[in-house]
């Protein structure tokens, strides 16, 4: 822990700021659902009634973030199945225990709050729910809650609720409480706790608290993490609003580890009275002492009330909306859940914070530990390099500050350069278990740290997607090129020249994570080679236009024209299976001898194929887990060509059985891609429902990043056939028969673009400085003058020539 400031210390720092602050008025207007809910059923996503069995998913889709803090959807209350919990991006715990890994630590929640009518609980439990839903508002990104209630004494009371993680002040958390009594006459009592069941310090008994309940209280909290050096400090405060005559009381006990404050306020039938709550917090990651800049933050932030904070944050989701939102018309299913998906990887993204990632399930529940994947490199950063460059940066700077450890990684596996570590936390090591019981309860031995080693590749792949994609030399020069050099070398490292003269990778796992320990996988192999020729073309870009930089590289990596120009020799060496006929590639040595598997006979089935067949029965067979041969076509599209691209999607679909999530959304890729509306609709709809249907039955451990950024992908690379070259953009639109429109907002080396798609036209609007070249598939190419708006046509033979219509009527975009 900091021990900068001692409890005492901040029991009186404290004490001072309560004294100097402003008292907000009474008169204060609470927020009202009808001034701030979007009334478009579109953007809701609305829970009616109750479903105690399905709490625990309820709370992963309804949860609420902002990058730096995530809260699960949880009732205020709580109920028997509630799990509750705060996450704090890069925040990792670690016991000292044989086998243990980092993982997300669970923080205390701050939106319990219990509710007491004449000294008796207000429970779903007793009594009868009358009305009650959640409404996840995901243009404002407002968590709400309405319940109206009928105890076992007949008494009738309303409560509207809603919550908030701010986007503009990631450090800054609201929850406001409203409660009507509309048939009795009451003492209402409002119950708040935080608390916490680790290491914790928190402000001495004596602390002097002010009773007046309408006047701003600060309780504050802070925990030590296990197993590492960071401390969290919470600060709260609480303001109780009402009408009725008098004021309220508040009473408060700190106990270690636990907060709680009462607040008592007597009404009659029809009054109303509102609890705001106010948390801040920080960490001693984010630099200084983080009790005295929790205290600091709320001093700034309460004098302004409440109304101020949730239109600053309605505003900032105003803005990322309007640079990520895609409109489909003609399916409404779709168009919700393509904003949930947007919701959530925005939820999930800190642009100001290079040192943490986004986790395989976000910050909305605590599946994998929260540990980082390559979901986030291939699955989620295209969403934030065409809508947030910012963000993606970030996230990319997130693997330059963890290179040190995959350095290490190599060098203790016996190779060269960076190799990345399959799971990652905070310091980049690698972090995934050692074993794992299956569902069958069958102790499984965990290869993937050791030899899923494809990762490294992607990593490199995204780097250079992003370079390519905004035009950031600054990032590039700074973090970008190193990455490409070391995760170069790598490779070169990884195999081996052997007798035939071919550059082979032994023992690997692909994608297809049903078969460990294979030999020439085609996409670890395809991906490696690519990352050899983008070593070699990274040396010769910084020898030839940042001199100075390749210099600083070559002496710190003591890298040699030798070195980098066996790099383009292995890559020219690598083995690849590759039937020129057939046009197939074998997935791995051996595969087209494995025992085949018809797929059909197993439908309908509600378990994943390796918990059907069992670990070892899978691997002897041809099922493949999820999209592997046909996520490199896509990836390499440039390279293998649309031809490749068809022939392995024809032959691998047969055969996966989207055993991931990550499946279903590339294959609705490449199916829309080649013009197979029939599967593309198929696997679009069920990427759309792996967390809204719940279809992979695990929703309750947080939302499936990776699936959700793959649907993006799935309708801008697939549906739009939006591709980027290096001189422009493309289209090849292959719209749905029941979409009359799609459009989407565009971010592409500075300039915006909003793209309209009709099935009889397209238009596209330009906003930026410098002119760029577009295609349209089958028809005309023109260059765009940022500024304005173009249109093509669909005539019997084809797309028309491009035209001009009018200056752009988007403006700034």
């Amino acid at each position: 822990m900091n021990r900068s400031l001692s409890p005492f210390d901040l029991q009186r720092e404290s004490n001072l700021f309560q004294e100097e602050l402003q008292q907000v008025q009474d008169s204060e207007a609470a927020v009202q659902p009808s001034q701030l809910r979007t009334s478009d059923p579109q953007w809701l996503l609305i829970d009616e009634g109750f479903t105690l069995a399905r709490e625990h998913e309820t709370e992963s889709l309804f949860a609420i973030a902002n990058g730096y803090v995530g809260n699960r959807g949880s009732l205020a209350e709580g109920s028997p199945l509630s799990a509750p919990a705060t996450f704090v991006a890069g925040v990792f715990e670690q016991f000292d225990t044989p086998g243990s890994v980092p993982e997300l630590m669970v923080l205390p929640d701050w939106t319990g709050v219990r509710i007491w009518i004449n000294r008796e609980p207000l429970s779903m439990q007793q009594g009868d729910v009358l009305e009650h839903r959640r409404i996840l508002d995901f243009r404002r990104g407002i968590l709400w809650r309405e319940w109206r209630h009928r105890d076992p004494a007949g008494r009738i009371t309303r409560v509207v609720a809603f919550r908030l993680a701010s986007l503009p002040d990631r450090h800054l958390l609201l929850h406001s409480v409203s409660l009507t009594p509309e048939n009795h006459n009451s003492v209402i009592r409002f119950e708040s706790s935080m608390e916490a069941d680790r290491a914790v310090s928190v402000l001495a008994p004596e602390w002097r608290a002010r009773r007046d309940s309408a006047r701003p209280n600060v309780l504050p909290l802070g925990l030590v993490v296990p197993g590492r050096d960071t401390t969290v400090a919470f600060g709260l405060t609480s303001q109780l609003l009402h009408s009725a005559p008098g004021a309220g009381c508040r009473t408060m006990r700190m106990d270690p580890g636990k907060i709680m404050e009462h607040c008592d306020i007597e009404l009659e039938a029809g009054m109303q009275c509102h609890l705001h709550r106010i948390v801040s917090v920080f960490t001693s990651r984010d630099g200084g002492d983080p009790f005295k800049r929790s205290m600091d933050h709320l001093a700034d932030v309460v004098p302004k009330g409440i109304d101020s904070a949730v239109w600053a944050h309605v505003s900032a989701w105003e803005s990322r909306w309007k640079a990520a939102d895609i409109e489909i018309e003609g399916d409404e299913s779709l168009q919700r859940a393509l904003r949930f998906a947007a919701y959530h990887l925005i939820s999930a993204a800190n642009p100001d914070d290079g040192r943490v990632s986004i986790g395989a399930r976000t910050l909305s529940g605590p599946g994998y530990k929260g540990h980082v994947f390559w979901d986030t490199e291939t699955y989620m950063l295209p969403f934030f390099i065409f809508t947030h460059p910012r963000a993606a940066r970030a996230l990319l700077e997130y693997r330059y500050h963890t290179l040190d450890a995959a350095r290490n990684k190599a060098l203790t596996s016996g190779f060269r350069g960076a190799m990345y570590p399959w799971e990652s936390a905070d310091t980049g090591d690698e972090t995934t278990p050692k074993a794992v019981i299956a569902p069958n309860g069958e102790i499984l031995k965990i290869l993937n740290g050791e030899i899923e080693v494809h990762v490294t590749a992607d990593i490199a792949f995204a780097i250079w997607q992003y370079w390519q994609n905004t035009g950031d030399d600054d990032f590039f020069l700074r973090y970008g090129a190193e990455i490409m050099l070391e995760t170069a070398r790598f490779w070169a490292s990884r195999g081996t020249i052997e007798n035939d003269g071919l550059y082979h990778i032994r023992h690997v796992i692909g994608p297809d994570e049903y078969h460990e320990d294979v030999d020439d996988d085609a996409y670890t192999n395809l991906m490696a080679a690519w990352n050899l020729r983008r070593g070699a073309d990274t040396a010769k870009l910084l020898q030839e236009h940042w001199p100075e930089r390749w210099q600083d590289l070559a002496a710190q990596l003591q890298l040699a024209d030798a070195e980098v120009s066996e790099w383009q020799k292995l890559a020219a060496a690598m083995f690849i299976a590759f039937d020129s006929k057939t046009l197939l590639y074998e997935q791995f040595t051996g595969y087209f001898n494995k025992e085949p598997i018809d797929l059909k006979r197993y439908e309908p089935r509600s378990a994943a194929m390796d918990t059907i067949l069992g670990h070892e029965r899978i691997q002897e067979t041809n099922i493949v887990k999820q999209a592997d041969v046909v996520l490199a076509t896509f990836l390499l599209w440039d390279e293998l060509g649309a031809d490749v691209a068809a022939a392995n999607f024809r032959y691998y679909e047969l055969r996966t059985g989207h055993g991931s999530s990550l499946s279903p959304s590339i294959h609705a890729l490449i199916a829309a891609r080649i013009g197979d509306n029939e599967r593309a609709e198929s696997y679009l709809k069920q990427a759309a429902e792996i967390d809204l249907g719940n279809n992979m039955g695990n929703a309750a451990a947080g939302v499936h990043a990776a699936a959700l950024g793959g649907l993006w992908q799935a309708i801008v690379f697939g549906f739009a056939g939006f591709e980027t070259h290096c001189d422009g953009l493309s289209l090849a639109p292959r719209l749905l028969p029941h979409w009359r429109r799609l459009s989407f907002p565009i971010e592409w080396r500075g300039r915006k673009l909003h793209i309209s798609i009709e099935h009889e036209s397209v238009q596209v609007d330009a906003a930026g400085t410098e002119p760029f070249q577009l295609r349209l598939e089958g028809g005309s190419e023109i260059i765009v003058t940022p500024g304005h708006e173009y249109v093509a046509e669909r005539t019997e033979s084809g797309w028309a020539s491009w035209r001009m219509a009018h200056p752009s009527s988007k403006g700034d975009l």
